[in-house]
């Protein structure tokens, strides 16, 4: 039996993203493209490897088979790739990047399906997690890169033997219920019922600077730390909120509305690694700039 590898690899995307449809999407070819790449992976193996059914198609026993085999396949040609890349004098090792939601999402994901490409060396493992969790973790070493976030206009100062790369300044966006009167300016906000935030994050900050521009406490109803929450309270109509532009990257429910107001201000995002006589690494500024080159292409609002 002679098996072209490549239709193996179509076969994985098929098991990975669920269907024809959005394997092609995955690996970027036409469904009919991937549909020939299957037929002539069942003519080179003799056996079906797909069971074509109304709701879409899914492996069979066989088919499962040979997604393995190609699962073992990329790993393989991973692992080769590090080794000849060190072998090349480029960079290579593994590099934990501690973050949270809108960055893992906007950024990282991204970053990691390109990452065989851009750097073939390198391992990047994301880790969810807290501002002080990932801090702990920076200090024990168990997380090489941190990202933080921060209202801009109100910085705290850098601690001692760590170094902050800001890469991204996001516009804070007025967030409000679909039947209020869009705000054209920081007066309009006035009155409003606000929702409330987690103290301590970038979030709860910006509201707090931009009541004292307003000169008033707003009434607080319900409180947020998940920015999906967030915008599941407006569309409830229980009040509105300030969402950096990544947490408005999606298609927003019905019943929400944002709308960018001038002097809300922005949100800071910083990488922050450790400063010794042995860090960072190579693998780990090379991360980092690719950080910061993801984060530059994206289109905010």
């Amino acid at each position: 039996m002679d098996v072209d590898p490549r239709r193996l690899a179509v076969l994985l995307a098929i098991q990975r993203a669920g269907g024809v449809l959005a394997a092609a999407d995955t690996l970027r070819i036409s469904p009919s493209a991937v549909s020939q790449q299957i037929a002539r992976l069942e003519a080179e193996t003799g056996v079906r490897v797909l069971d074509r059914r109304p709701t879409g198609a899914v492996l069979t026993a066989a088919g499962h088979v040979l997604a393995e085999a190609g699962e073992r396949i990329e790993s393989e040609l991973t692992d080769v790739r590090r080794t000849l890349a060190a072998l090349e004098g480029d960079v290579a090792g593994t590099v934990v990047v501690g973050a949270f939601q809108t960055v893992i999402r906007a950024v990282l994901v991204p970053m990691l399906l390109d990452l065989p490409r851009t750097l073939p060396g390198v391992e990047l493992v994301v880790r969810e997690t807290s501002p002080e969790g990932g801090q702990r973790a920076l200090r024990t070493a168990a997380v090489d890169l941190l990202v933080l976030e921060a209202d801009a206009q109100g910085e705290a100062p850098t601690p001692r033997g760590v170094r902050d790369v800001p890469f991204l300044d996001e516009p804070w966006i007025a967030v409000l219920p679909a039947g209020l009167t869009p705000p054209s300016t920081l007066v309009d906000l006035a009155g409003h019922t606000w929702l409330g935030v987690e103290p301590g994050t970038a979030a709860a900050r910006a509201v707090e600077r931009v009541a004292r521009t307003l000169g008033t406490v707003p009434e607080t109803a319900h409180r947020y730390a998940d920015f999906d929450v967030a915008i599941a309270l407006v569309a409830a109509g229980l009040g509105i909120a300030l969402l950096p532009s990544l947490a408005l990257q999606r298609v927003l429910p019905d019943g929400v509305q944002a709308v960018a107001v001038p002097g809300l201000g922005s949100r800071r995002l910083v990488v922050r690694h450790r400063v010794t006589r042995k860090e960072p690494r190579p693998e780990v500024l090379a991360v980092l700039e690719q950080i910061v080159e993801v984060a530059g292409a994206l289109e905010l609002a």
